[in-house]
């Protein structure tokens, strides 16, 4: 919120809203922790992913579309997929998903996250170099964890919708120079879910510029189906048209 209201500063640079707005995303992802049970009912081991894949990187992209009708009300869709495999070493017996894995025997884990979002968003603020928004985002969660060893497979998959609050905000710190802040996240009950990036832009024209900064992803579900918890973190590098 500090750096919002920041944000919000008057200064002296016109911005304009673009009608059409197509930004890829690349870069590389790491994970801080990823712990798993499932079922959340004490009747399975709860173990870290983290310590079954390693930390990472792993290849990570995304792509948005957006339309802003007009100068004040706008659409978003986003579609980023995420996916890991890696092959490790439990240290203890696993019980998981109804099947129960092995210390001996080098373990394949897969880890699926692909978020697709639409978010509707209001400018709330038109400065000369400063710009806000506020909206609302309905994620849908599309994730998929499996272990396999010798044959042996177990998977829990989960497809829901998640209503996210979207906040986001452009100083233009030069006329062809901006730091942008963009969020999505909610937090309370038996979750929480946080996608937010900070980064830098360039332009290079009246209809394209490049981006890059840092992407954090952290959140998961504790209930009784599951118990998952991840952090994710991606240095990220982007191109934008707009028109």
């Amino acid at each position: 919120m500090v750096v919002l209201a920041v944000l919000l500063l008057p200064s002296g640079l016109a911005a304009q809203e673009a009608t059409w707005v197509v930004e890829l995303e690349a870069g590389p992802a790491w994970q801080s922790y990823n712990d798993v049970e499932i079922p959340n009912d004490g009747t399975a081991t709860r173990f870290s992913l983290y310590d079954l894949a390693g930390s990472g990187a792993w290849p990570a992209g995304r792509l948005y579309l957006g339309w802003n009708p007009s100068p004040r009300h706008g659409l978003r869709l986003l579609f980023a997929p995420f996916s890991l495999t890696e092959r490790g070493l439990a240290d203890r017996e696993l019980s998981f998903a109804g099947a129960t894995f092995g210390t001996h025997t080098p373990l394949t884990a897969t880890y699926t996250f692909n978020s697709y979002r639409l978010s509707y968003r209001y400018r709330l603020h038109a400065g000369n170099r400063t710009r806000a928004w506020v909206g609302f985002t309905a994620k849908v969660r599309d994730a998929v964890i499996s272990l396999e060893q010798e044959g042996k497979r177990s998977r829990k998959t989960d497809l829901g919708v998640v209503p996210l609050l979207h906040l986001a905000g452009e100083w233009r710190v030069l006329p062809t120079w901006r730091i942008t802040l963009d969020a999505d996240a909610l937090a309370g009950g038996p979750g929480r879910a946080v996608d937010a990036a900070l980064t830098v832009g360039h332009d290079l024209g009246n209809r394209w510029s490049v981006h890059a900064g840092y992407r954090t992803v952290e959140g998961g579900a504790d209930v009784t189906d599951v118990y998952t918890f991840a952090w994710l973190h991606y240095a990220l590098i982007s191109l934008e048209w707009r028109r």
